[in-house]
């Protein structure tokens, strides 16, 4: 028995130290965010770069790989438990449309804007991906299928720290712009939850200006977070199609991809429970947390900076296009 448990046991071994640092930083990430209003994952970043240095020891290093790829797969896969196609019926084929035909069209545009401002198609299908999409998740959720080049790290986290700052000034904005346009509840909450980055942003938008704002507004950010499997598995094929530098092609289907679906096909069929969907749900956000607290570590500051301005420009046009887009064809379907 113990010569079958020496193989697990070194395997935490070497990972366990790194893999708490990873935990304790999103504790703290948390903690703050839940005492100062900050948001999480931001908080989780920022203290992250602040312990770079724990890349660089032997002790820590492998949990801190560990918890940046494999804890954040992860993470993405238990986001499944949150979709049903029950969400689509609720909503009407006419919300849903514009939705999806809003997040394909903030994808392309990503692209088409990475390359007239210089960028490589990669980060233009990571920016556009996480603003068409649904913020950090979307943008780590893509970037586990991404080749591995040299600006990758820094590239992620710069997407993952602008569409969290993205998100929380669309959060304090967009009901001060819903309000001055006069829009009603339905067009509110389609605006709302068809432009703001992340989930937990939109919940606290559409919950400040009513209940129904606030219900039809989660309900519209999880049609987009149902999108995130499609898309990361079609770049997931059109990578694989294409090969890596080093020849090696990655596997048909990811398999947090595959995790994704499977719990999303058995929460369609009211498999889980309301206690299991929640707790899953939390299990999905700390493990989000640990992993985005893992990424930063890995990242250095002087490194980040390098991005550029075209960088910034680009994700702050894609979020104003994907913000017209919705706000025009939310007030059509509204009145349909």
């Amino acid at each position: 028995m113990s010569a079958l448990l020496a193989p697990l046991h070194a395997f935490w071994q070497l990972r366990l130290p790194g893999l708490v640092v990873a935990m304790l930083v999103a504790v703290t990430a948390q903690f703050l965010s839940e005492h100062y209003g900050a948001p999480a994952m931001l908080m989780a970043i920022l203290l992250g770069i602040a312990l770079h240095f724990m890349t660089e020891e032997a002790r820590t290093a492998p949990g801190v790989e560990f918890a940046s790829k494999t804890v954040l797969r992860i993470g993405v896969a238990l986001l499944g438990v949150r979709i049903s196609w029950e969400m689509f019926a609720d909503l009407g084929a006419a919300t849903v449309f514009l939705v999806l035909g809003g997040l394909l069209a903030t994808i392309g545009f990503g692209l088409l804007a990475a390359r007239l401002l210089g960028q490589s198609r990669a980060f233009g299908f990571l920016t556009g991906g996480a603003v068409a999409i649904c913020g950090a998740s979307a943008a780590m959720a893509i970037a586990a299928t991404l080749p591995k080049g040299k600006t990758a790290e820094r590239d992620l986290i710069f997407t993952v720290v602008g569409v969290t700052v993205l998100s929380t000034m669309a959060m304090i904005l967009y009901p001060i712009l819903a309000a001055r346009l006069h829009l009603d509840a339905q067009a509110t909450g389609i605006f709302f939850g068809g432009t703001i980055h992340d989930v937990a942003q939109v919940v606290g938008a559409g919950f400040s200006v009513s209940e129904e704002t606030g219900e039809i507004a989660t309900l519209v950010k999880l049609i987009r977070v149902t999108a995130l499997a499609p898309v990361v598995l079609i770049a997931a094929l059109l990578i694989r199609a294409r090969g890596s530098e080093d020849g090696t092609r990655p596997p048909l289907v990811p398999a947090f991809v595959l995790g994704f679906l499977v719990l999303a096909a058995l929460n369609s069929f009211n498999v889980f429970s309301a206690t299991v969907i929640e707790f899953v749900n939390e299990l999905s956000r700390w493990a989000l947390l640990t992993a985005i607290a893992a990424v930063g570590m890995k990242t250095s500051i002087p490194g980040l900076l390098k991005v550029g301005g075209a960088a910034i420009s680009l994700l702050v046009a894609e979020t104003v296009f994907l913000a017209v887009l919705i706000l025009g064809g939310g007030q059509l379907v509204a009145v349909m």
